[in-house]
């Protein structure tokens, strides 16, 4: 997992602390060091931040100085990425227990293209929530994709949560509507609003979607991207942040051999990532921790 990327930083470090090395060496080494980035499906605006920050903290006699530049160039670049992923992180599952103690409902659209596992990702998120004891249903708002609905059904019913659909064709709209309304009447704690993978440059989509949102005015809108689209995804969610996001779940992480994605999704939406996917398994859903990826980058 993310080798690719452990290996770019591994080949900085090294490069950096192995040999007496003069400003302009080391504006060279950060050069070759953002193409290695870029080329690790890091973001071209993260992989200059990384470089300039780095640049900032190595540049003059501080390397020099020190009896161990190994170590004060991997603390330059672990305070650099820590910086990169420092974005304020809450507690899902403490604000629906705020809203189920009012009796209030708590909502939740996912959002993000067709491909990235963003219904299994909601069928994950439904199992984790069942399982710590809270009362889930799903809004099967994508009447666009056919097979879309069967498919959620069949998640939903190997885990045993009721799905609220409509026909195809159906107003994305109106089945979240009908959804909070179907939870609300029944005491159900938590909706969870599947919408239709769509391309950010297919503007009908897009307009759907918004009109979704300002109709069911979900607690929280959480981009489903997968990371081994690596810098498309970033794209995408950055485009899909007009919608205001509040995070991002990435899928398929365990089969992610660059990271570049994980690296930038953060950074570029201004959110932190939620969540992780790491199997098939409905349980196969962990919260991120920016600590869990920082140690499998840094050599």
């Amino acid at each position: 997992m993310f080798d690719s990327l452990k290996n770019k930083f591994s080949g900085f470090v090294d490069g950096v602390s192995s040999k007496k090395i003069s400003e302009k060496d080391l504006n060279k080494i950060l050069e070759d060091f953002e193409l290695s980035l870029i080329e690790s499906d890091v973001s071209l605006k993260v992989s200059e931040k990384i470089v300039n920050e780095l640049k900032n903290k190595l540049t003059g006699e501080k390397v020099g100085i020190t009896s161990n530049k190994k170590d004060y160039v991997r603390n330059a670049v672990e305070e650099t990425l820590t910086e990169i992923l420092d974005y304020k992180k809450f507690d899902i599952l403490n604000e629906i227990e705020k809203k189920k103690k009012s009796g209030e409902v708590f909502s939740i659209a996912f959002v993000g293209f067709n491909g990235t596992g963003k219904t299994t990702t909601i069928a994950k998120f439904a199992k984790l929530l069942s399982d710590k004891g809270y009362k889930v249903v799903i809004a099967a708002s994508d009447t666009f994709r056919a097979g879309s609905i069967e498919q959620l059904s069949l998640h939903a019913d190997n885990i045993g949560v009721k799905v609220i659909k409509h026909n195809y064709g159906a107003d994305p709209a109106a089945v979240a509507f009908d959804a909070i309304n179907h939870a609300k009447a029944r005491g159900i704690d938590v909706v969870l609003i599947d919408t239709a993978g769509r391309s950010e440059m297919n503007k009908n989509l897009m307009d759907e979607m918004k009109k979704l949102i300002r109709v069911a005015n979900p607690d929280m809108k959480i981009f489903v991207g997968d990371s081994l689209a690596g810098n498309a995804v970033v794209e995408q969610a950055e485009k899909f942040s007009e919608i205001g996001l509040n995070g991002s779940i990435l899928t398929k992480v365990d089969a992610d051999s660059r990271g570049g994605a994980a690296l930038s999704i953060s950074y570029i939406t201004g959110k932190p990532i939620l969540y992780i996917g790491t199997g098939q398994d409905y349980k196969d859903l962990e919260p991120f921790d920016k600590k869990w990826l920082i140690e499998r980058i840094l050599p």
